[in-house]
C-alpha cells in the first residue's frame, strides 16, 4: 500500500518536472524556435539572449500580458507584437506556477542563466506580476 501511495507521488510530481519545457513546446517554439533561436529579425531570440538577463523582472508579465513596442536584444532591434500566453485547455492566463515553470526553463537553456537568486519561485512570479499591475 505504502508502495503504490509513494510511486502515485512520484508521477504526481514527475508532471511538473518538465511543465516548463512543454509550456515552451506549446506556446513559445512556434515564433522563438525550438531552441530558442527567434526568426532572423522578426522574433527576437530567448537563446543567449541579453534581454533576458537585463530584464528578469518584466519577463512574467510579458508573457502573461505580451509585449508591445521596440526592444533591443543582442543588439538587433525588434518591434513586433507579441501576444500574452493563454492556457490552452483552459482559455485563461498562465497561473503563476505555469509562468515559474516556463520561465525557468527558458533561463536554465541555450547559454542563458538565471538571476543572482538563483531559480524563481512562484512567490517571485506572484511579487512580479503584481509590480506589472496583475492582480
Amino acid at each position: 500500500m505504502l508502495l503504490l501511495v509513494l510511486l502515485s507521488l512520484t508521477g504526481c510530481f514527475t508532471n511538473k518536472q518538465n511543465q516548463g519545457e512543454r509550456l515552451y513546446g506549446l506556446h513559445c517554439a512556434s515564433c522563438h524556435g525550438g531552441q530558442g533561436e527567434g526568426i532572423g529579425q522578426l522574433v527576437p531570440p530567448l537563446a543567449g539572449s541579453d534581454y533576458l538577463a537585463q530584464h528578469p523582472g518584466q519577463l512574467a508579465c510579458i508573457v502573461r500580458v505580451g509585449l508591445k513596442g521596440p526592444i533591443v536584444v543582442n543588439g538587433v532591434s525588434y518591434n513586433q507584437l507579441m501576444l500574452g500566453v493563454q492556457d490552452t485547455a483552459t482559455h485563461r492566463q498562465l497561473s503563476p506556477a505555469q509562468v515559474t515553470n516556463l520561465l525557468n526553463f527558458i533561463e536554465s537553456h541555450w547559454g542563458n542563466h538565471p538571476g543572482p537568486a538563483g531559480a524563481r519561485t512562484i512567490a517571485g512570479t506572484e511579487a512580479d506580476l503584481r509590480a506589472c499591475g496583475e492582480r
